[in-house]
């Protein structure tokens, strides 16, 4: 692997916190009720149901950003992001569940490389969209197979997050060496590069491509942006976090944007059993509209 020099790193900008109305310590208990308000809000907004379980999450998320506005309760944060797109999305970003690794699941990968690829070899262009890309590991596993496969040929990646938090970091292509872990030796010393001195520690994705992916916030469960028609869809580890009703909506909403003989990939975990009866099932998780 390629070294980085010490400054050649991004680091995100720190919010300053306000000086007014002053709250030190803890913020209150989150009542039942006000965790209601939050998994509605999560609800009407992204889709995404939240159980009793989930209410210490809330919890534990949402305390550091009111000790950091200085607000003595959940309600009062509730009320804020009514009038507050900006906080509002904050509040998501930091409710957003964002696990993910380098190559995950790589019999997709692996079914991209050996049998999706190879279909296409005819086309001009191919594009694939990582529809739920997290922190950018999976775009970028993608990209590696795309540029080892396809070489100088075209090809375009549109990856996609509902959180603004976790697409910057994306975008910065910045990860620890233990996220390393999942590459290839081979992979990570093509396309990666190592930090040192200060970047000790740390490895960042090559620029070129990073260049080839386009990152965009788009919500699932809102009308889909002019994004083009794609031959490939990953749509992973997010269909876990909808109820039946939601996932029926959002696979609706993505048919339009998979070509005729495209691919429709969800995790090990998933299946479109009840939720969408066109696209036809290749492998388990994998899917294929019909030609």
């Amino acid at each position: 692997m390629n070294r980085m020099a010490g400054n050649t790193l991004l680091h995100p900008a720190q919010g300053q916190a306000p000086a007014h109305h002053k709250v030190t310590g803890l913020p209150g208990q989150l009542s039942d009720q006000e965790f209601r308000l939050f998994r509605e809000m999560m609800f009407s907004h992204a889709g995404i149901s939240m159980s009793d379980a989930k209410k210490q999450l809330v919890a534990g998320r949402l305390a550091k950003r009111l000790r950091h506005l200085e607000l003595e309760s959940y309600r009062v944060y509730f009320d804020r992001l009514r009038h507050d797109k900006a906080e509002m999305q904050t509040a998501v970003d930091l409710l957003t569940t964002n696990e993910t690794y380098f190559f995950r699941e790589p019999k997709h990968f692996n079914f991209l490389k050996e049998v999706v690829l190879p279909e296409m070899r005819q086309q001009a262009n191919i594009r694939i969209w990582s529809a739920a890309c997290s922190s950018g590991e999976e775009p970028y596993t993608l990209a590696m197979v795309l540029s080892e496969v396809l070489g100088n040929r075209r090809w375009d990646i549109v990856a996609s997050d509902l959180s603004t938090r976790v697409l910057e970091h994306a975008r910065q292509g910045r990860y620890t060496m233990e996220d390393a872990n999942g590459i290839p030796p081979g992979l990570l010393g093509k396309y990666c590069l190592k930090g040192v001195g200060s970047q000790e520690g740390v490895f960042m994705i090559k620029q070129d491509l990073r260049a080839r992916i386009d990152f965009r916030q788009i919500n699932l469960n809102a009308t889909m942006p002019d994004i083009g028609i794609f031959d490939v869809i990953f749509l992973r580890n997010v269909m876990i976090y909808f109820d039946l009703d939601t996932k029926r909506q959002v696979v609706q909403r993505l048919l339009p944007l998979l070509r005729p003989g495209g691919y429709f990939m969800l995790s090990h975990s998933e299946n479109l059993n009840g939720v969408n009866n066109v696209l036809k099932s290749v492998r388990p998780s994998i899917y294929r509209k019909p030609g």
